[in-house]
């Protein structure tokens, strides 16, 4: 091959009609988000676009590839099976561009880029924002998104890479991830703040005939208060479940309406101490302490942001554990 030749081939591969058989990074990122989201609008908030911008990306992405990629009947959006097709690989291409961003400001001694959080439901909305606030604080060059959810959801996100790291609360159960206690913490029997219990320390056979509330299957509260009624020697068919709420904020306004007690963390009932409006109570012979875990995909350690986070979490977990409350009364019958 001629010199002449040889640039005659380089013209030829960055002319525009060659360019342009290559799908833009927006318009792929745009795909994603919309696809991952569900809206165009809300992908649009991401980033940082319009949403007449999102939806020019993805019509330009669809024109270069001759397909549909969304179903836009019914007033939603939907994934057609192009769209589907496509959705893996926009995921890869995105973490690339992520990763290689957030590489390329780590060789600057600095950090920054994205970070995608999952958090389970007590953690995401008690312990989540204040260790996000202060993480920010070291590193405000990233921008962080959060999840939450039950555990088992949070656990199936991380392991489908739409978030880099799960902070969870129960036993993980899955052997294609790995997990790493930050910080212990401590489940506690709430009850109105009327109850004959209130304050007091009391036997566990007591339990078997109280209207106990619950989460739902699949909580990681759940499963550690099962297990450590069942170590302590109740069994599941003796408990009085009479109401499974998806959501911590559900079990405190049900007891506070009378309805029953239940078992949550020191962190979620706080304020309700502080107010009065309920109590606690201590089950003799239960021990429901357990660990918050931070939680990353099976293979390698993470890199860049996600071992950032994860590292001050061991650093700074503890700075925020919640203060121990006076001893209780005692109650037998």
């Amino acid at each position: 091959m001629t010199v002449r030749d040889l640039g005659r081939r380089n013209a030829m591969a960055h002319s525009p009609e060659i360019r342009r058989k290559l799908p833009s990074l927006m318009a792929i990122r745009a795909f994603e988000a919309a696809a991952r989201l569900g809206s165009f609008t809300s992908a649009a908030e991401e980033l940082l676009l319009t949403q007449p911008a999102v939806t020019q990306q993805i019509k330009a992405l669809e024109d270069e590839y001759g397909v549909t990629l969304f179903d836009r009947s019914g007033g939603k959006i939907a994934l057609t099976p192009s769209g589907l097709a496509l959705l893996p690989y926009a995921n890869k291409l995105k973490d690339i561009s992520d990763e290689s961003r957030a590489a390329v400001i780590a060789a600057s001694g600095r950090l920054g880029g994205q970070l995608s959080l999952g958090a389970s439901q007590t953690i995401g909305q008690y312990l989540l924002p204040a260790l996000v606030a202060g993480f920010l604080r070291e590193n405000p060059r990233i921008s962080i998104s959060a999840r939450s959810g039950n555990t088992a959801a949070i656990l199936q996100a991380l392991v489908e890479h739409t978030i880099q790291l799960a902070l969870i609360e129960g036993p993980a159960l899955r052997k294609d991830i790995h997990v790493d206690p930050f910080m212990e913490d401590h489940m506690v029997l709430v009850v109105p703040a009327s109850h004959e219990w209130a304050d007091l320390d009391i036997d566990l056979e007591l339990l078997k005939d109280a209207p106990l509330l619950m989460r739902e299957f699949g909580s990681g509260s759940r499963r550690v208060v099962e297990n450590a009624l069942v170590e302590a020697g109740l069994n599941k068919k003796d408990l009085n479940i009479k109401m499974e709420l998806d959501s911590t904020e559900g079990l405190l306004s049900a007891v506070e309406a009378g309805l029953g007690v239940t078992f949550v963390s020191r962190w979620a009932v706080r304020n309700q101490l502080a107010l009065g409006t309920l109590r606690l109570a201590r089950v003799r012979a239960l021990k429901l302490s357990r660990m918050f875990s931070v939680a990353y995909p099976g293979g390698p350690e993470p890199t860049g942001n996600a071992s950032a986070f994860r590292s001050f979490l061991f650093a700074h977990a503890l700075e925020l554990m919640p203060k121990a409350r006076g001893g209780l009364r005692s109650k037998r019958e």
